[in-house]
């Protein structure tokens, strides 16, 4: 099967592979549009995914110098109201002025015939030549360490900053010594989530994504399998087209399984779009 002319990696089309072959042939190779939802009660659903696309742009108009008094003017949901004053406390002792700051910053880098790409809500880039991608979570559940760490976007990012790091760095390489990753959830402010990286982590990510995209790439329409996880099948668009039910499943469900952010063609695909516009 060809993918798109167009197409690109990113770590959600890696991730929709990895949980269903069949749902990335279904999205990205045959671009199928299905009219079903995603999870229930709907109205809520979406009310959680633009409350997400708002803090995101929010925390991105604060990181390039709009004041946090303008801001601050435009909340109108208590919710995110609290979400923004715990960013602006974390904010207070992550964020130093003289250090180099990149927010919602595309890198990208060749990977066998095509390319990987990624949109990082914030890259800081510290004293001593220490790097630390942040990503905001507004998931209303704390995922587990494991669960995180099991994610494509923690392997992703980190590989593609030191990949693509030579752009930005004064046309020096970044070491994977000098790579963090921080998660970080405005429902649980004190509690953010770190991932070092190292040399060992980065060739096995190497070999891990490599052997990932050339899987995809020559696998004929027959191997794009259906998940045997089943659960999954509830949150996914395409159940129905696929004979795998055709209710939804329940919102207090989904974050046990998927990252809603990732996950929502109704939603927002923070690694491909430019901006969010209001």
């Amino acid at each position: 099967m060809d993918l798109p002319a167009e197409f690109q990696f990113s770590q959600k089309s890696l991730q929709d592979y990895v949980d269903c072959k069949r749902r990335f042939l279904l999205r990205y190779i045959m671009c199928i549009t299905w009219p079903a939802i995603e999870t229930e009660p709907v109205l809520e659903n979406e009310r959680i995914i633009q409350l997400g696309a708002e803090f995101h742009h929010l925390v991105h108009q604060h990181l390039l110098g709009i004041p946090e008094v303008q801001l601050h003017g435009l909340i109108h949901d208590e919710e995110l109201r609290s979400w923004w004053e715990g960013y602006l406390d974390y904010a207070g002792s992550m964020l130093e002025e003289d250090e180099s700051r990149y927010p919602e910053l595309k890198i990208s880098a060749p990977i066998e015939e095509t390319r990987m790409v990624a949109k990082l809500d914030l890259l800081q880039a510290k004293t001593g030549g220490h790097w630390i991608l942040f990503d905001w979570k507004t998931s209303r559940k704390r995922p587990t360490r494991k669960w995180l760490a099991e994610r494509l976007q923690t392997r992703v990012y980190p590989y593609l900053l030191v990949r693509s790091g030579i752009a930005f760095n004064q046309g020096k390489s970044i070491e994977p010594e000098m790579v963090q990753m921080v998660y970080w959830f405005p429902g649980f402010p004190g509690q953010p989530e770190k991932f070092c990286y190292d040399g060992k982590q980065f060739n096995a990510d190497h070999a891990f994504l490599t052997k990932l995209v050339r899987e995809i790439t020559n696998l004929t329409e027959a191997g794009f399998t259906l998940t045997p996880d089943t659960a999954r099948c509830r949150f996914c668009v395409y159940r129905s087209l696929c004979d795998r039910g055709v209710k939804a499943g329940a919102l207090d469900d989904i974050e046990d399984i998927f990252d809603p952010e990732s996950t929502s063609d109704v939603g927002i695909d923070f690694d491909q779009i430019d901006e969010i516009e209001f």
